[in-house]
């Protein structure tokens, strides 16, 4: 269950039933499975100053440890892989409130992995060179030394590195005393150094302030971490401090010339000392974004009809600076200390078998695209492709390219410029005698292919076709369709940019369509129609499309014409043609699973 499904929950519950739980059996099996290191989304919690929740005679651990339960219950439904805290764990410092502070952290010890940093109230004063203190006592290198995260901290014990794995990588969190000496700074950049290739997230309690606005600035600390460590380090991409209220947020640039994320979390002042509100940062790599969202678990567990006025209005805070989204292209970003490691091509051998009827690539070399140039078919099975351009087409109609999809075997593709008003584009097409122009596939078929329209997609182009067997369905005894001029099977783009599929069986007069979402535009996707001998299911980028129609869909209709990559036919001919760029297209006789795609798992 999902923080948003929890609300749900909590707002249905009876008036005068009892206080919905936090920690339910699918919670408890949550806790155990933990977090899923290789998922490209996972979360990292963020917990500001708990000070007056830790305040002598006055503290109320009560609501951090709602916070905690929290944590424990979702930590592997919403893949929480870290939690930091900002530091002020407690008001005045001392062994007392430190103590209680520290027994409230046992819940999640051995369980969430986290980090903790010392904030003005937490110590003395000084620097990281002041000594021992009751605070070191309770949250010193010891009590993260088990952590499987924790790298190692500064002899002082004040500093702390933890590097965690998550999304299939690597990332470094440096907890930073809120007055870091000039060692203290040292250290961190030894620690970056250590890790070269590791993007890095610097907490601390005191580095920016935000006015009423939340836009944030840089304190005179922040500016000397800023000087000292941040700017001249490309891994750091994302600070977070306390401290200051109101929250805020900045973008910086730094001397690389790239974005630094500059967040200040702080609700001390809202009701009940903020009542132990958490930030989620939810890094989603499949989408390049981070969505961030802050609330108040203790609140959020209550009886909604027993919440008082206050409690109801702190549940969850949706202003700009505590609910917002970060657009980051992680590869890019990272791409100066972590070049993305694409992977290399795969000889046709590695995707041909004994079931696969043509398997046409682009890279072959000195390959030319002339007029009657031939593209070989892999297999052997001689279903070759030969090259002709359309009316009004010309040279740079159809070129090679060397763009492709990265998991796709061939780096390389086609780039075809087809269009309509006036009608181009250019085709290839299997000779007359190719066994695929006859070939029914009564047994089943997966049809792939690798596509990227442009960007900005300019000019008319609606239907244009993607590839086709040619022959008028009407030739073909069908009567059911939308004329019996069009072609018996052909995959297509809707004006709207839906991919269509249409296909007329060779058993009785059917030919059911599929339909899918609106194509994006500017990237490489990977296309399969799925065939399982009864009905066919089209995927897009390993993630089956919705609009599949149910009816039966027994093998192909062919009638001895060509096979086409490039356009659809009408009534034999051949008008606009496609605009855009193909890759390795493959045709399998019998269906198979998603992970049996030419991706091979790069969705």
């Amino acid at each position: 269950m999902d923080r948003r499904n929890l609300i749900r929950a909590a707002v249905a519950a009876p008036a005068a039933g009892l206080t919905v739980p936090l920690v339910t059996a699918t919670g408890a099996e949550a806790t155990a499975r933990g977090a899923d290191s290789e998922s490209p989304r996972f979360a990292i919690a963020v917990l500001p100053d708990t000070q007056y929740l830790f305040d002598a005679d006055s503290a109320d651990p009560e609501p951090l440890r709602a916070t905690f339960r929290y944590l424990l219950q979702q930590r592997a439904d919403t893949n929480i892989v870290f939690m930091t805290h900002l530091g002020d764990i407690t008001e005045h410092g001392t062994a007392q409130e430190l103590s209680l502070a520290g027994t409230t952290f046992r819940a999640i010890d051995g369980r969430v992995p986290y980090s903790v940093l010392a904030g003005n109230h937490d110590i003395p004063g000084g620097t990281d060179q002041r000594g021992r203190t009751p605070y070191l006592d309770e949250f010193g290198p010891d009590r993260f030394s088990r952590m499987p995260t924790f790298v190692e901290a500064t002899a002082d014990g004040y500093n702390s590195a933890h590097l965690l794995r998550a999304a299939g990588r690597q990332w470094l969190i440096l907890a930073l005393d809120w007055r870091i000496s000039d060692a203290g700074l040292a250290w961190a950049q030894q620690v970056i150094d250590r890790h070269p290739q590791v993007p890095v997230i610097v907490t601390t309690h005191d580095l920016a302030y935000a006015d009423d606005a939340g836009q944030a600035y840089l304190s005179s600390h922040g500016t000397r971490l800023w000087d000292r460590l941040i700017n001249d380090n490309d891994q750091i991409f994302l600070t977070l401090n306390g401290h200051y209220w109101p929250p805020g947020r900045a973008t910086l640039r730094n001397r690389a010339g790239h974005d630094v994320q500059v967040h200040i979390a702080n609700y001390q002042d809202r009701y009940y000392g903020g009542a132990g509100m958490i930030r989620l940062y939810h890094f989603d790599l499949a989408r390049n974004v981070i969505d961030v969202e802050t609330f108040a678990p203790w609140f959020l567990a209550r009886d909604p009809d027993r919440r008082s006025v206050l409690e109801a209005e702190t549940i969850e805070l949706t202003g700009d600076v505590d609910r917002f989204s970060v657009d980051i292209d992680f590869e890019a970003r990272f791409a100066g200390f972590a070049p993305p490691v694409r992977p290399a091509p795969r000889p046709a051998a590695q995707v041909v078998d004994r079931h696969t009827t043509a398997y046409w690539r682009f890279d072959a070399v000195g390959q030319v695209v002339t007029d009657c140039s031939v593209v070989r078919d892999l297999t052997g099975h001689g279903n070759d492709l030969t090259v002709r351009r359309l009316a009004g087409g010309t040279a740079d109609t159809l070129r090679p390219s060397a763009e492709h999809h990265v998991g796709a075997p061939a780096h390389a593709s086609l780039y075809f410029d087809g269009g309509r008003s006036p009608d181009r584009g250019a085709i290839l097409q299997t000779g007359p005698n190719a066994a695929i122009n006859s070939d029914k596939f009564l047994g089943g078929y997966t049809i792939e292919t690798f596509l990227k329209l442009p960007e900005p997609f300019v000019g008319d182009h609606a239907w244009m076709g993607i590839l086709s067997w040619e022959g008028r369905s009407g030739d073909a005894g069908k009567q059911s369709g939308y004329s019996p001029l069009e072609p018996t099977c052909s995959l297509n783009l809707s004006p709207e940019r839906f991919l269509q599929y249409v296909v007329y069986s060779e058993i009785g007069d059917i030919n059911p369509t599929s339909w899918s979402h609106t194509l994006p535009i500017g990237r490489w996707m990977h296309v399969a129609i799925v065939n399982d001998g009864r009905r066919s299911v089209v995927w897009v980028d390993g993630s089956r499309i919705a609009r599949n129609p149910a009816r039966e869909a027994r093998g192909i209709a062919t009638l001895g014409r060509p096979f086409t990559i490039g356009a659809t036919s009408w009534d034999l001919k051949y008008g606009q043609g496609f605009y855009g760029w193909i890759g390795d297209t493959r045709i399998t006789s019998r269906a198979l699973d998603p992970t049996r795609f030419l991706p091979a798992g790069h969705f």
